[in-house]
């Protein structure tokens, strides 16, 4: 009986390390998915952002929250030239193989309204796996102070 019960408890751990390195994969999926769209964004590459964009996804700025379509209209004429995000944390939650949420305390140069202008943010970026590609599904952005940690 006591090998049956250190063979299952092998068992759980070999499967608890997997668990673990396949939700740490994903994270760093995440993790260079995000960097992706912040170059994407810098570059106004909206072909590439709607493809990452979910069809229902939304966005929160300083100035106002809208959708995708907007989001997309914003980057390509250059009302908000998202010129540079200098990331100096990330974090990553996972819920599952297909929903991560990740957190990036940044400090984004960007142009507005003709003036360059850098503002601290922590930034919420929700992502949902559909199919085999993750897709954005809500960008919040967050005020913060330059002393502003993220928890991990």
């Amino acid at each position: 009986m006591k090998t049956k019960i250190k063979i299952f408890a092998i068992l759980f751990t070999i499967i608890g390390s997997f668990n673990a390195l396949a939700q740490s994969g994903i994270e760093e999926e995440i993790k260079s998915l995000s960097a992706l769209k912040w170059q994407w964004m810098a570059d106004k590459d909206v072909d590439n952002l709607e493809q990452l964009f979910h069809e229902k996804s939304k966005f929160v700025h300083m100035s106002g929250s809208w959708k995708k379509e907007r989001e997309l209209e914003i980057i390509k004429t250059g009302s908000i030239w998202y010129k540079n995000a200098e990331v100096h944390d990330v974090a990553v939650e996972t819920f599952g193989d297909d929903t991560a949420v990740l957190w990036n305390r940044i400090t984004l140069t960007a142009h507005v309204r003709g003036n360059d202008v850098q503002n601290e943010f922590t930034v919420t970026e929700f992502y949902k796996k559909e199919g085999d590609h993750w897709k954005l599904l809500d960008l919040t952005f967050s005020s913060v102070r330059d002393t502003h940690q993220i928890e991990h």
